[in-house]
């Protein structure tokens, strides 16, 4: 049902689900965080189908998330790397496992994120200005900048 008069908003959060929200890519994007280069071992992490995985490779590669590299000419193997696009994607990464570990998770999996330092991460939003926390109900839309 679509309510008429209404179109949809321009929307960067779209924008990113159109790159990053196919089922399998964010999984893709955490274990080439974790430094699983290779298509059986992130098909291995995964779980994907080997051709849903093959699919979102090259969905990732074509949005330039990530990068395929040629390791093997005989046979011909190639590795798979993040760029810079698919690294400032981490943040992403670890918020939503927070929420999966506060939200989704069944309390006897625990499996939380630890920071290089050893503290368990609890990524927290601030204003770059202010320094205030961000919320829902502290973040609003503002007004597009003029671009010529």
């Amino acid at each position: 049902m679509t309510t008429v008069g209404i179109t949809p908003r321009a929307c960067p959060i779209a924008a990113g689900l159109e790159v990053l929200g196919e089922r399998w890519s964010l999984l893709v994007l955490r274990e080439l965080a974790f430094g699983e280069h290779r298509f059986d071992r992130i098909q291995a992490f995964t779980g994907a189908p080997r051709d849903v995985l093959t699919a979102r490779l090259r969905s990732l590669e074509e949005h330039g998330v990530i990068e395929r590299v040629r390791y093997s000419e005989r046979p011909p193997r190639s590795e798979y790397h993040l760029t810079e696009a698919g690294r400032e994607a981490a943040p992403i990464l670890i918020a939503l496992a927070a929420w999966g570990e506060r939200w989704a998770r069944d309390p006897e999996a625990r499996q939380p994120y630890a920071h290089d330092c050893g503290a368990l991460l609890e990524p927290r939003l601030h204003c770059a200005v202010c320094g205030e926390p961000m919320g829902a109900d502290s973040i609003e839309l503002a007004e597009a900048p003029n671009v010529s």
